[in-house]
């Protein structure tokens, strides 16, 4: 393939990539890796969201959290970690797995597997064309892939942007801990912002506008954790939206107006309710797509919505297909194999469902684990995922603290399995499992559920006496009755 070179029409490389996050990094790499010249396009900084302001932050955050948790539930250990956390000490973790918000490593391994990196806000300019702020002019012989990630929203509610909220962003790289935090949205981040900072001594309160948490996984899920935030005084007000926010003065006590005429005031305000994709100021316009819509794109992900679309892609949380980091990876090996086939005039695999150009993952079986304490961990389809879909299924149910290696792990283990059962192909179309520690025992699922593996198969899959992992031998013997 011909490598990257410079006319008076601009830079012309194989592959253009605009958005520098571990999916735009991925895509960059494996296009690199088959011979194709790439070039990545980054208007901030290069590891993207996921390094600085999300999974990794976060979870250097609630590892503290979590260790201290189960460690007061091991007899000889508990008396050892009866006092608080040392916050100082944790946002300092916090900040080195952070990198301290700096990427000279990110651009490092960059410049080690020989993409070249562009900074500045990278736009399109027509088919195969990308401008980096107004000035450098980009060409692609094959591909464009569009890899900007997605970024937190703020409802419409009176006074909200000018109480200076937090986002996702702020809640995670904070340099000190409020004294009194509001957290707005039951999701993922709500929840693990709640476990966090409550931990870390902040006085916490968890407004959910649905009578529940985690409403995307088995209801069950929501129910624990829910439970067990409360029990660490966290106080939770489901049921029940913001009307109206006031902050009166800068960094001062900010407002909180609720629907049933309540009003609870706080040091801080976290709006934990959605995302929206990073597409509105990418010049989408210039080939006739929407700007600030989600890109919509086949298993391949290439952009489906553009008319004879042979060079667009959208990879990662543009596409709305899972707005998960691990996906957004998957999505870029899967998209990488695509667009290098293409280039060399390759047939693709594209009617092998779990082929190397079909991100079907996506569709049946996306891993999440939410750092909760307890952990909930799930793969697949839950049961009303399940029943929507058509499915003829039985749902599967064990308790997690009646298993030894459960027992073992912590005194008064709580925890709930769940497997759904395709009764038509005896597979397992998804599990759930809530729990300290599950996020560990969520692979065997994933497979499970990726590689369609038939029950009398898993029969003969034996855990390891006394894990939890046990659990798998419960969810089979009931079944099988």
């Amino acid at each position: 393939m011909p490598a990257s070179a410079t006319t008076a029409d601009g830079e012309t490389y194989d592959v253009i990539v605009v958005g520098a996050g571990p999916t735009g990094e991925n895509v960059a790499d494996r296009a690199h890796a088959a011979g194709l010249s790439a070039v990545i396009v980054e208007s901030e900084r290069v590891g993207g969201e996921c390094s600085y302001w999300a999974c990794m932050p976060s979870k250097a955050l609630l590892r503290p959290v979590t260790a201290r948790s189960e460690a007061r539930r091991v007899p000889g250990l508990k008396d050892a970690v009866a006092g608080p956390l040392d916050a100082e000490a944790v946002l300092a973790h916090r900040d080195a797995f952070a990198s301290h918000w700096k990427d000279d490593g990110q651009v490092r391994w960059l410049e080690s597997v020989g993409v070249e990196l562009v900074r500045g806000q990278g736009r399109l300019a027509g088919p195969r064309k990308v401008v980096v702020d107004g000035e450098r002019t980009l060409r692609a012989r094959h591909a464009v892939a569009l890899c900007t990630g997605s970024r937190a929203v703020l409802p419409p509610i009176p006074g909200l942007a000018d109480a200076a909220p937090w986002t996702s962003r702020e809640a995670t790289s904070a340099a000190s801990v409020p004294g009194r935090l509001v957290i707005v949205g039951g999701g993922v981040v709500g929840v693990e912002m709640a476990t966090a900072w409550r931990a870390l001594g902040a006085a916490v309160t968890l407004v959910v506008r649905g009578e529940g948490l985690l409403p995307r996984m088995e209801p069950f899920a929501g129910r624990l954790v829910a439970a067990s935030l409360a029990e660490a005084g966290v106080l939770l007000r489901t049921g029940t939206g913001v009307t109206r926010v006031r902050r009166e003065a800068p960094g001062g006590p900010v407002t909180v107006e609720l629907d049933n005429g309540d009003e609870i005031v706080a040091d801080e305000l976290l709006i934990a309710t959605g995302r929206a994709p990073r597409t509105d100021d990418l010049g989408l316009e210039t080939v006739g797509l929407t700007p600030g819509s989600w890109l919509t794109v086949d298993d391949t992900c290439r952009v489906t919505d553009l008319a004879d679309n042979d060079w667009l892609y959208g990879v990662g949380d543009v596409n709305h297909r899972a707005l998960l980091t691990h996906q957004g990876k998957y999505q870029a090996r899967i998209a990488g194999a695509a667009l290098v086939a293409r280039a060399r005039g390759v047939p693709l695999l594209e009617t092998d469902r779990w082929g190397a150009h079909a991100a079907t993952a996506d569709h049946a079986a996306v891993p999440q684990v939410v750092f909760s304490d307890p952990e909930a961990a799930a793969v697949g389809l839950s049961l009303a995922e399940a029943e929507r879909a058509g499915h003829r299924i039985r749902a599967v149910d064990a308790d997690l603290g009646a298993v030894a290696g459960a027992a073992l792990y912590a005194d008064g283990y709580r925890g709930h399995a769940r497997m759904i059962v395709d009764l038509d192909r005896e597979t397992v179309l998804g599990a759930t499992f809530v729990g300290p520690g599950v996020g560990e025992l969520l692979h065997s699922a994933t497979l499970a559920v990726a590689a369609e593996i038939p029950l009398e198969r898993l029969w003969h899959a034996v855990p390891a006496y006394p894990t939890i992992s046990e659990v798998w031998l419960r969810l089979l013997e009931a079944y099988r009755g």
